[in-house]
């Protein structure tokens, strides 16, 4: 389908691809990319299949339009992440990039959601939304979201700016889990305050979609630092929440986190 006419954008991508059990091991089914964004599938590991997404455009701003739909199939283990950080750079007065991620689980299928941190810079106005539809009550999904609000060791700081972030989680048409983060003006600002991020310059959500969620809930917990908490916040949803003083830290903490929440290792480009 041909993007939508729009006025001055910078960049546009879409994929769309899917995975399909193949004896033991997880392949992919379908594939198609267009415009500023692609998907790359390394060799590998064991029976999941990895995606690794690229912005070709190299990052975005007000007026780029990004759109990820991603299904694994039945009884497949699908893992996507990204080749590096995505920033989100100065836009234009009244222009604002949007990324839609779309993630559809068949019945007992297992998806991670991976990428790596989204660096807002000063100026940035980003809309981005995921949405996901798991499909029987024993569909697997762990997802991650790291957010760095300017790259601390160079002295960035975000006075001015948007960002506003809504994840929705649904099972058999159920809605789950709903959450939506919303800084406008000086973000810099909202974040020093002790009731939003008490001055962390980093953050990350850490979802778990899973039957069994209760049971790592200890395991969560241990691996978080003073500046992270986790919560069952319902019968088979866990929720961890961390913030960091810049990226570096975060990653730091986030790292050992995602490793004990995962069945598998964490994708290779996390670790480069």
């Amino acid at each position: 389908m041909p993007f939508p006419c729009l006025g001055q954008p910078r960049a546009m991508g879409q994929v769309r691809l899917s995975a399909k059990r193949r004896g033991a091991a997880s392949v992919l089914d379908g594939l198609h990319q267009q415009g500023s964004m692609k998907a790359l599938f390394p060799r590998p590991r064991g029976p999941a299949l990895d995606a690794v997404l690229l912005n070709t455009g190299g990052g975005i701003t007000g007026g780029d339009r990004f759109d990820v739909a991603a299904t694994a199939g039945a009884d497949t283990r699908l893992t996507i992440t990204t080749q590096a950080a995505e920033r989100a750079y100065k836009a234009q007065p009244e222009e604002i990039g949007r990324v839609r991620n779309r993630l559809v689980l068949g019945a007992r299928a297992t998806l991670d959601w991976l990428p790596q941190e989204t660096i807002l810079f000063d100026g940035a106005a980003l809309d981005r939304r995921l949405s996901a539809d798991l499909q029987g009550p024993d569909a697997r999904l762990l997802l991650v979201e790291p957010v760095v609000f300017g790259r601390h060791a160079m002295g960035e700081t975000l006075r001015r700016g948007r960002f506003t972030d809504r994840i929705d989680i649904r099972r058999d048409g159920q809605l789950l889990f709903s959450d939506r983060i919303a800084l406008t003006g000086d973000i810099a600002a909202h974040l020093a305050r002790p009731g939003i991020a008490d001055g962390a310059g980093a953050m990350a959500t850490v979802i778990i979609a899973d039957p069994e969620a209760g049971r790592l809930l200890d395991r969560a917990r241990e691996t978080l630092p003073t500046t992270g908490g986790a919560s069952l916040v319902r019968d088979g949803l866990l929720l961890a929440r961390l913030l960091a003083p810049d990226g570096f830290t975060l990653r730091k903490h986030l790292l050992p986190l995602v490793a004990a929440l995962s069945t598998i290792p964490l994708p290779r480009t996390w670790t480069l």
